[in-house]
């Protein structure tokens, strides 16, 4: 059994010169999996389309889109929030025993174990990155007193700055 909820593990010898769509897709249960593990209600209809293209330095160079349908508990009334989650993003599988760069601006980059890329993590990965941190339902509002400034511990701060 793999380590991870959505795994799809592509052994990169076998990527044609010429490149390679793949379409991956999520069962019930890995949907439900990576539910509990990024602490949100539910996730369904996860899909990625990835097309690979090997590079001149021997990596391949990955484009990729996802989309999924989660149920979020709104930060408010912690409500159900449903919305649809569609993402575009891109990396590089290293080849074998390559270094990642230390650079944080650049491309995301993705180490081989063995040969193998493990492609369901990456989708997963970039799913929790496309999550709403803050979902929040439609007309959900703070109480009154979330809103009173007395309350806030700052306020005294403030104070002391315009004296």
């Amino acid at each position: 059994m793999s380590e991870y909820e959505f795994s799809r593990p592509l052994r990169v010898s076998g990527v044609p010169a010429a490149g390679q769509r793949l379409v991956l897709e999520a069962s019930a249960e890995e949907c439900a999996a990576l539910a509990a593990r990024f602490g949100i209600l539910s996730v369904s209809g996860l899909r990625a389309e990835l097309v690979l293209r090997p590079d001149t330095a021997g990596g391949i160079a990955v484009d990729g889109r996802l989309s999924a349908r989660v149920v979020q508990a709104c930060v408010v009334s912690l409500e159900p929030v449903a919305e649809r989650v569609t993402d575009e993003f891109a990396f590089r599988i290293l080849p074998e025993g390559a270094e990642p760069s230390d650079d944080l601006e650049g491309e995301d980059e993705v180490e081989l174990e063995h040969g193998i890329a493990e492609l369901g993590e990456v989708v997963a990965q970039y799913l929790s990155l496309a999550l709403d941190p803050y979902p929040r339902a439609e007309g959900a509002e703070l109480p009154d007193a979330a809103r009173d400034d007395s309350a806030n511990p700052f306020a005294a701060l403030r104070g002391l700055k315009k004296g």
